[in-house]
């Protein structure tokens, strides 16, 4: 048996924790430089805030409904997650985190014990420990599970925040309930063709024949399906190398000089290359793109990628930096207005797995520097180490007009108590 522990409107609970008069009203939470919609409580989608809407064509609906708005403010969201998944890690040894509010957790050998009692326990301590509400599912596949945890989402009076699918009865009745296209694997395509087929719910999917779904939805497809009827085909997995790494942002104001934007792009490299290092990976290609402002069409609108394979497998700072320099004197254009650029390091490799070349190597002193730079930085804190094509002096600060305190992870942003 498997169990999915997924928290409820993850960043909204995050800001409720320490804000319990957030209770019960309508929060959303934007995206970076408080552009669009990226979570909303149960609240605001009553009130018809749709997912990824822009701040600013919704601003008089948040007014009007007075709905609490928030920067998002990863550092508390992090930190609640990393609390959430070590309470998760003591109920099983065998946990995979799918993402920053949910996991699954393999309960293999715990056929003696009472599960649905267990799934209770998680999200009382869960719960309890963090303020985060949480919606467990217990099911015979992972599959199952994501069905299992929407009916206890779904239903939570009548759940208690827990639902197991242990019997075959409730398995197809859980199936029949699901659209098709709310199941997990099953993305806007696949959906498009399953309706034009009159395949309308999950149940209807594993009706279907396996050479049909074989032709049509891969390999994948048969898993899915075999795993919503109920036989383990999708494996527990653990903690998976990212395949690309993306840094970007949308600038504070329009750049026109080459300059600020190159100082911006190296930046963003530099990011790259310390997450590629965390990772122990390292990328052969780099993407880099810059481009104006789509909103403001009065402006003359400009737009370009450009992808850089690298001589040889790096996650070196200095390396990154200049093929990601060298992408962007290719692109950019004067006369116009830049308002967005990033860098993404794609086709990525173990770092240790090296692909030699009889030429060209990376240099060995890079390894050695990069670790000292990322202890030294991790140490200090706030990047007081860069490279001399960054501004030295310059911190690179989103628009968040409404970010909440770091509760958690800031001393001198620790909640007050009056008593």
């Amino acid at each position: 048996m498997f169990a999915l522990v997924d928290c409820n409107n993850f960043y909204a609970s995050c800001e409720r924790v320490f804000r319990p008069n957030l209770r019960n009203k309508p929060i959303v939470v934007l995206s970076n430089n408080d552009g669009c919609v990226i979570a909303r409580s149960n609240e605001a989608k009553v009130l018809g805030v749709p997912m990824g809407a822009p701040a600013f064509k919704h601003r008089e609906l948040f007014l009007a409904n007075k709905i609490n708005v928030f920067s998002s403010n990863f550092a508390l969201y992090g930190d609640m997650s990393s609390r959430v998944m070590n309470i998760l890690s003591t109920f099983t040894p065998d946990i995979e985190i799918y993402s920053v509010d949910e996991a699954f957790l393999n309960l293999s050998g715990f056929e003696m014990f009472n599960l649905e009692a267990y799934g209770k326990e998680i999200n009382y301590k869960v719960t309890k420990s963090t303020g985060i509400s949480i919606s467990v599912g217990i099911a015979p596949t992972k599959s199952l599970t994501k069905v299992a945890t929407r009916i206890a989402k779904k239903f939570p009076n009548k759940t208690k925040g827990v639902y197991i699918i242990d019997t075959e009865e409730k398995r197809i009745k859980a199936l029949k309930w699901i659209k098709v296209g709310d199941v997990w694997g099953i993305g806007r395509c696949h959906e498009k063709r399953l309706i034009a087929k009159g395949i309308k719910t999950a149940y209807d999917f594993t009706q279907l024949s396996d050479v049909w779904v074989k032709k049509h939805m891969a390999i994948v497809g048969i898993r899915l399906k075999k795993d919503l009827e109920g036989i383990p085909t999708i494996k527990m997995e653990d903690v998976k190398r990212k395949k690309s790494i993306a840094t970007t942002r949308t600038f504070e104001r329009n750049h026109t000089d080459i300059d600020d934007i190159q100082e911006r792009v190296s930046t963003f490299a530099v990011i790259c290359a310390e997450k590629l290092r965390k990772q122990k990976s390292a990328c052969n290609a780099i993407l880099v793109f810059i481009h104006t402002n789509g909103y403001r069409k009065e402006l003359q609108q400009y737009g370009r990628s450009i992808v850089v394979k690298t001589d040889y497998p790096t996650n070196s700072s200095i390396d990154i930096v200049k093929y990601a320099v060298k992408g962007l004197k290719a692109i950019y254009k004067e006369g116009y207005q830049y308002k967005k650029a990033g860098v993404i390091v794609m086709d990525l490799t173990p770092e240790n797995q090296h692909q030699l070349n009889l030429f060209l190597k990376e240099n060995p002193k890079h390894k050695a520097l990069m670790k000292v730079v990322d202890d030294l930085n991790q140490s200090i804190g706030q990047k007081k180490l860069k490279l001399a094509c960054q501004d030295l002096g310059r911190t690179w600060k989103m628009k968040q007009e409404k970010l909440s305190p770091r509760y958690t992870t800031r001393l001198d942003e620790i909640i007050t108590i009056n008593t």
